[in-house]
């Protein structure tokens, strides 16, 4: 291998903690690809000896933006050891929770870390306002006008021409490979703008939800702590109806107008991504949102299911004891070598970092070469997130979906091979918040329902008293966060935390490879792509972006060797 061929990008920016790809050129496409989470994970090792009902509390932590997702896997997972099901009310406020969530998440992917690869802030500062306007005017009645794209461009302006132009500063503008004309970019520039004052809004859902955000406070095993009491001040009554309602149709309305919109604009000049960036094309879905409290396939609105080799036209059951860890490329030890795989209930997390010390060029990916571990279906290296959702869901018949899906692909003229890619990945995100933004106000309805027929449960406190429990307990909760399936599974002995594991979405995409040298999604995805200018790798970051990485999730936080990873002074 000529290494002077290998291309490093550490760190990959916009994204959530720290990742490294390197990359292999050849004839200007990329030949082969190695991703790197360059933390450790070490919450499992945090959590054992816990009582199993904080472990939420603590799993929160694994990141700072993925809050709620860790907490709502990890009272699935207490509450399927235990055999609790939750009553209504807390079922439809987890909902909501999870939805504002994905929603939230959403938004700010595609505008705030992804829609810069698309989008050349340098030639939006050159476009006319008034041709931007009458652009803005033909795809969408959004707020626009001269003036107002005059503001922006006068705003942005006056950033750069301070001297600290912050996120502006190290970006590729000017790439051959941006494509959109000023205007639009001048256009997509404003809903940057405006995406950042809707997501702030937006998630005021969840300080009233979940008492603040990030790390929501109002979980618990067996439900939710939320009073709901129409006649209480002191509870989620008519007036909180009312204020949901309100952001679930505020929300709907910036996803119609902004968003999808948006994204059919950029992604017509885009079309050549439509065959760039598929990954293993194996897809993988938990499913999410139950209309009952069954905890049933049948009962999910993102349905279950996988699917092989991109075949649209059969999807498979899944099964939580098919699912296994490699670490054979990872710096980890299993007691039973590293060539073996490990259900999550046996999991291991024994650190043992055997990479090169800095300085160095290049990681030596024939042996161990990141923090992440390598999880597996069957075997298979597998796909998950936006994309596997949508495609589990359109192939098993989701009408809803299937007409959202068919309506993107006949407004950009491709075909349904067009999902498989970088574009179709970033669609699918786009596809799904309206999806889910359109069953918001329905469980706020649902809601109000119950509080208006006197149910008023929010917690089954039968098994809150662990003297209840049996002597040992295992179980496991899922969860499709916005990234992607994640799984947590425990194992509980004497009241007490055994054994946790936490299989999260970018640990399945960001993969190394495993004991048969399968290269993991990110990996996969990478090869063929082609680079116009190895020294500005944006085509790298286009398709990395669109599986939105979150290393901080997928390594967790504590530093190999103990050390602090940074110190903060309260003021």
């Amino acid at each position: 291998m000529a290494m002077a061929d290998r291309i490093v990008l550490d760190p990959v920016t916009r994204i959530e903690g720290h990742l490294r790809i390197e990359a292999q050129i050849d004839g200007g496409q990329i030949t082969d690809a190695w991703a790197s989470g360059t933390m450790f994970r070490g919450m499992e090792i945090i959590l054992k000896g816990r009582d199993p009902r904080d472990a939420w509390l603590f799993t929160q932590r694994i990141c700072g933006v993925c809050t709620t997702v860790h907490a709502i896997a990890s009272v699935r997972a207490v509450e399927d050891a235990l055999g609790i099901q939750v009553p209504p009310n807390a079922r439809l406020i987890r909902n909501l929770i999870m939805a504002t969530q994905a929603i939230h998440d959403h938004v700010v992917h595609f505008y705030v870390l992804h829609a810069l690869d698309w989008v050349d802030v340098g030639s939006a500062l050159t476009a006319d306002p008034a041709k931007t306007a009458d652009l803005a005017a033909s795809i969408s009645d959004w707020k626009g006008g001269v003036e107002y794209f005059r503001g922006v461009q006068q705003k942005v302006q006056k950033f750069v021409d301070s001297g600290q132009p912050g996120f502006l500063a190290s970006a590729y503008w000017g790439h051959p490979a941006y494509k959109l004309p000023p205007e639009a970019n001048l256009m997509a520039l404003a809903h940057y703008l405006d995406a950042l004052n809707f997501q702030r809004d937006f998630i005021r859902v969840h300080a009233l939800l979940g008492a603040k955000n990030p790390h929501i406070q109002t979980l618990a095993v067996g439900g939710v702590v939320n009073p709901v009491d129409p006649n209480s001040e002191n509870a989620l009554n008519a007036q909180s109806i009312a204020f949901l309602r309100a952001k679930a149709r505020e929300a709907l309305d910036f996803i119609n107008r902004v968003y999808i919109p948006d994204l059919l604009a950029i992604a017509s000049f885009y079309k050549e991504w439509a065959g760039i960036g598929a990954g293993p094309g194996n897809y993988l879905s938990y499913g999410d949102y139950p209309s009952d409290g069954s905890g049933s396939p049948e009962s999910l609105l993102l349905p279950r299911g996988r699917i092989l080799g991109n075949d649209l036209g059969t999807v498979l059951p899944v099964e939580q004891d098919k699912i296994k860890e490699y670490v054979s490329h990872s710096w980890y030890d299993y007691s039973g070598g590293d060539g073996e795989a490990l259900h999550p209930f046996q999991g291991e997390t024994n650190p043992h970092f055997t990479g090169p010390q800095p300085p160095y060029d290049f990681l030596n990916v024939e042996e161990k070469y990141t923090w992440l571990k390598a999880p597996r279906y069957e075997d298979l290296p597998t796909e998950v997130g936006p994309l596997a959702r949508m495609l589990v869901a359109y192939a098993s018949g989701q009408p809803r979906v299937q007409e959202l899906v068919g309506s993107v692909l006949e407004n950009l003229g491709v075909g349904p091979e067009a999902l498989f890619s970088t574009l179709g990945r970033t669609a699918a995100r786009a596809i799904e918040t309206l999806f889910i933004a359109e069953h918001v106000e329905g469980w706020v309805d649902e809601l109000a329902g119950n509080m208006t027929t006197g149910d008023l449960r929010i917690h089954a406190g039968e098994l809150w008293d662990p003297a209840q429990w049996p002597a040992t307990a295992e179980g496991y909760g899922w969860h499709e966060a916005p990234r992607g399936a994640l799984g947590h599974w425990i194992r509980i002995r004497d009241r007490q935390i055994e054994n946790y594991q936490a299989v999260v979405p970018t640990t399945w995409n960001a993969s190394p490879r495993d004991a048969a040298g399968q290269m993991g999604p990110y990996e996969q995805a990478l090869v063929g792509t082609p680079i116009a200018d190895p020294e500005r790798p944006i085509e790298i970051l286009r398709t990395v972006h669109s599986f939105d990485p979150c290393i901080a999730c997928a390594v967790h936080l504590v530093d190999a060797r103990g050390r602090a990873v940074s110190t903060v002074k309260a003021l």
